[in-house]
């Protein structure tokens, strides 16, 4: 293989990981309770991805694929502890799989929606929702990392995510209309 094509190669696969990683991540949680090994078990399965990433059918959702690879993953998780208790059921599983698979576009479009929106917020409003939410921060630690009270934190927020829900609802309007 040229440096040429693994570059693209690598490339692709970035860029559908990017886009599928949210509805593996929701798949793998729905299988696992336990937040750190489901964690794990995500990492493990864009390994695996990333391993087998030759054997994926490009005619075929690349989502699919990977939840796919994902139930295998989650059945090692529970044959390797010994587990048999699960979550959901394997048919269960397999519907939250096909739900995941259909709403794929939608997700994305509404991810790049929120993506744009938080783009445009104010510095302060985006720093706010940095801490909440991507750093996982609690309201507390954000109030004292901004020195601010709780209660002023979470009007803030509360006003930010109301802001962000009507702007993505008119991205996503926008877009329907240029269709």
């Amino acid at each position: 293989m040229s440096k040429e094509s693994e570059i693209e190669t690598r490339e692709r696969l970035s860029r559908l990981w990017g886009e599928s990683e949210a509805l593996v991540q929701a798949f793998v949680f729905s299988g696992i309770r336990d937040f750190q090994d489901a964690e794990d078990v995500v990492q493990q399965v864009a390994l695996t991805v990333a391993r087998r990433f030759d054997e994926y059918d490009e005619s075929r959702p690349f989502v699919a694929w990977a939840i796919w690879l994902a139930k295998s993953r989650i059945a090692d998780y529970y044959r390797d502890r010994g587990r048999e208790r699960r979550v959901f059921s394997e048919a269960i599983l397999n519907q939250i799989a096909a739900v995941l698979v259909q709403r794929q576009p939608e997700r994305s479009a509404r991810q790049e929606a929120l993506e744009q929106c938080i783009e445009k917020l104010p510095q302060k409003s985006r720093r706010l929702i940095e801490l909440r939410y991507m750093e996982q921060k609690s309201v507390e630690s954000v109030a004292k990392a901004i020195d601010c009270t709780t209660g002023a934190v979470r009007v803030m927020l509360f006003r930010i995510r109301d802001m962000l829900a009507d702007c993505i609802q008119s991205q996503l309007a926008r877009e329907a209309q240029e269709r």
